[in-house]
């Protein structure tokens, strides 16, 4: 069977069986999380809404008393509704201070960006100057995504340097480092990889895919945001409490364990 058709079942089977009964009222209203494509994570096909993070989403209904709707958007829109007070969460998402200021945050995994690239022969790239001073190397990278401070620098210094494709999810990526177009990207592994898998022009590639680890993107928390604003007081905490006792139970860890093959997580993904 291949990895990544065991998901439904086994992720299924871990939410029933790892997320205890709820203790919550529940939420007041139906919660509105929109969504962007996010390797296996988020999986939007046509007007279907899958993945890791929409499951243990819908799984809160059951569990928790808190209804979700899924509406799928860019990348970079996400961001923004969320900013603005109109995504009542923003799954997934890496800690970072500007998005601290928006919402309060609930690790689920712990992850880390990563240099990604197909090319073998080159020496190692060690650090965020390494890579500044490889000026052949051209980067794509997805529009809103964020892994902190050294991150947006680091971006900001490629952009300066005009070594940056900016693209609005990772399967846009995948198809620029397949035609040559780019020799790199920086994201989550688990993200690239995830996105790949789904499309038959680039799956070949995800065994030729090369890992760095930069010294200035360590690794951090990757959860979920709960807008400080767009939800009434017992609401947040309903949400609160729901996520808290999923990312206690491993459920989240389990989902990627079962979407992922373990050279893809090595390094990259860890759980909490």
């Amino acid at each position: 069977m291949h990895w990544h058709t065991r998901y439904t079942f086994g992720l299924a089977l871990a939410l029933g069986l790892l997320l205890p009964p709820a203790v919550q009222a529940g939420c007041s209203r139906v919660i509105n999380v929109p969504v962007a494509a996010t390797g296996q994570s988020v999986i939007v096909d046509g007007d279907t809404i899958k993945g890791i993070y929409p499951d243990l989403l819908r799984s809160l209904g059951e569990k928790d008393g808190c209804t979700v709707a899924l509406t799928a958007v860019p990348r970079a829109r996400l961001e923004m509704l969320f900013e603005t007070g109109r995504a009542d969460v923003l799954i997934p998402a890496s800690k970072t201070p500007k998005r601290d200021a928006h919402g309060t945050f609930i690790p689920l995994v712990h992850n880390r960006a990563m240099l990604i690239s197909i090319k073998p022969g080159r020496a190692p790239i060690k650090s965020v100057q390494e890579l500044l001073d490889q000026t052949g190397i051209k980067v794509a990278l997805v529009r809103g995504f964020d892994y902190g401070s050294a991150y947006q620098g680091l971006v900001a210094a490629l952009e300066t340097q005009g070594r940056v494709i900016m693209e609005v999810d990772g399967l846009s990526v995948a198809r620029l480092l397949k035609a040559g177009t780019v020799d790199a990207t920086i994201m989550a592994p688990s993200i690239l990889a995830g996105a790949m898998v789904d499309d038959e022009r680039v799956r070949g590639l995800i065994d030729k895919l090369r890992f760095e680890s930069l010294r200035e993107l360590p690794w951090g928390n990757s959860g979920a945001y709960i807008s400080n604003s767009a939800l009434g007081a017992s609401d947040k905490a309903a949400l609160q409490t729901a996520l808290e006792r999923a990312a206690r139970s491993g459920v989240v860890w389990k989902g990627f364990q079962l979407y992922y093959p373990a050279a893809v997580l090595q390094g990259s993904i860890r759980p909490l």
